[in-house]
Parts: C-alpha cells; sequence; structure tokens
C-alpha cells in the first residue's frame, strides 16, 4: 500500500478527527491514533476499549488497518463502540495509512 501521507492527513481531517487524535496521550470519544501502526488493538492508554477490541488479538498492521477501516463492525463484531461505516475509497484508505504510518 503505498499512499500519500499529505492527503492522508486530510483524509483524517475529514473523517477521523472528530472522534481520534494523534496526540500522545490524547484521548477523545475514541482513542488516540498516536503509534497506531504496529500496536496490539485495545492498547491505547486511559481509553475504555470495547470487549471486542479487548479481545480482538491483534496488532494494527498497515493491512490489518485497511481490512477494519473498510468496515470496523464487521471486523469486531460483535460489540465495537466505533460508530462509523467505513471508508471504501482505496486510495483514500491507502493515504490515511500512510499519514498514520508517520504518527509516532
Amino acid at each position: 500500500m503505498a499512499g500519500d501521507a499529505s492527503a492522508g492527513s486530510d483524509v483524517f481531517k475529514t473523517e477521523c478527527s472528530e472522534c481520534h487524535s494523534v496526540k500522545d496521550g490524547r484521548n477523545k470519544k475514541g482513542p488516540s491514533l498516536f503509534g497506531i501502526v504496529g500496536r496490539a488493538a485495545g492498547t491505547a492508554p486511559n481509553y475504555k476499549y470495547s470487549d471486542a477490541l479487548l479481545q480482538a488479538h491483534w496488532v494494527w498492521t498497515a493491512d490489518k488497518l485497511h481490512g477494519y477501516l473498510s468496515q470496523p463492525a464487521k471486523q469486531a463484531n460483535p460489540g465495537t463502540k466505533m460508530k462509523y461505516d467505513g471508508l471504501t475509497d482505496s486510495k483514500q484508505l491507502d493515504d490515511l495509512i500512510s499519514y498514520l504510518s508517520t504518527i509516532h
């Protein structure tokens, strides 16, 4: 997945920033996405995760993020708290994941 991190920043602002931040330790409705790539699911400090993500036992790789962000409810079902239908545009997904990969 070769995305454009600059374009991904714009995707983050329009699709994700209402519920997530990219600042270390700054949770909003959703957990901070700082350092998300390579982090185990359900492990951001000081965030109360759903049981679905606490029991997920996966690491947020680029591939896992691509699948999850395209259909969150199907990836962590039942019980995900993420109320987002998903991002279906593959280029936007690649750009977003490229951007998130730079945040650490």
